[in-house]
């Protein structure tokens, strides 16, 4: 049987907790442990992990002060470390950051180990983000090596060789092209899905996201023209033109600020390289 462990911040998701914990509660593998971290939340976030940590052994409650304000990126990375922390068993197999506002099947789990038992070379993986438009479950759409930080599975050999994650804006793609580089792959499993109840970035709203979402870019050491082909190509989609400029800014305003890029420049380079060959129409993992 598959040994994993979870990692789950929440703040301020009341509405949406319930549904996620009664998901893995239904697994067909359950995990060894579930630490969920009430990131400083106002409403009932506390009190529903603490009622879920009283019925379920594997379910660790841990709660952060509230620091007064959503902090997107770092924030989440600290709040994560703060669970690992928390970990009582090394034996696994697996470690899964794993959103506060999804669910699932009953066999989800199961699934996504089974990808993994496919591919040794697989380090990170997850099901693909869906949403609901129109009365239908629409995926979000992202380049095939990243897997999204709402539902990230990492396999203990390369979570170990990445040496951990960044905290800033960026950390959940930074992680994948570390593995790429060092010669593992990264994949989301479109077919295993999982309902996401918030937009992506919808917390912070659009402006602000756009904005984040482009210092993560710069953080993460995009090559500049393959993020001015970026925003070209968000100029078309909503919200209409604002979205772009609010992409562009974020990216620009990094080196006005001079605001600390990842301290790794043979990733930046890799980063660089692999995105140029996807503008030349060469064999690149962004595809």
């Amino acid at each position: 049987m598959t040994k994993y462990v979870i990692i789950t911040p929440a703040r301020d998701e009341e509405a949406f907790l319930d549904r996620t914990i009664r998901s893995v509660a239904g697994q067909t593998i359950l995990p060894l442990q579930w630490i969920i971290v009430n990131d400083g939340s106002i409403d009932c976030t506390g009190e529903i992990i603490d009622r879920y940590a009283s019925e379920y052994s594997w379910i660790t409650a841990a709660h952060r002060p509230n620091r007064g304000y959503r902090q997107a990126g770092g924030g989440v990375v600290a709040t994560f470390y703060d669970g690992y922390a928390q970990l009582h068993n090394s034996e696994w197999d697996f470690l899964v950051k794993l959103d506060a506002d999804l669910s699932f099947s009953p066999d989800y789990f199961e699934k996504c180990f089974a990808e993994f038992a496919k591919d040794p070379h697989l380090g990170i993986g997850g099901g693909g983000i869906y949403h609901e438009e129109a009365g239908e479950l629409k995926l979000e759409k992202n380049p095939r090596f990243h897997v999204r930080g709402a539902t990230k599975i990492y396999k203990k050999e390369c979570w170990e060789a990445l040496g951990g994650l960044l905290r800033a804006p960026g950390w959940d793609t930074v992680d994948e092209l570390k593995a790429n580089m060092l010669g593992w792959t990264s994949r989301t499993f479109v077919d295993l899905r999982l309902s996401h109840y918030r937009f992506t970035g919808s917390a912070d709203g659009a402006w602000k996201d756009c904005i984040k979402n482009g210092r993560a870019n710069y953080i993460t050491g995009y090559h500049p023209l393959f993020m001015l082909l970026k925003c070209l190509r968000r100029v078309a989609q909503r919200p209409y033109l604002l979205g772009a400029a609010a992409l562009c800014w974020g990216f620009i305003s990094g080196y006005w600020r001079r605001t600390p890029q990842v301290e790794d420049r043979e990733l930046i380079r890799y980063t660089r390289n692999q995105q140029m060959r996807r503008l030349l129409h060469l064999e690149s993992i962004w595809k």
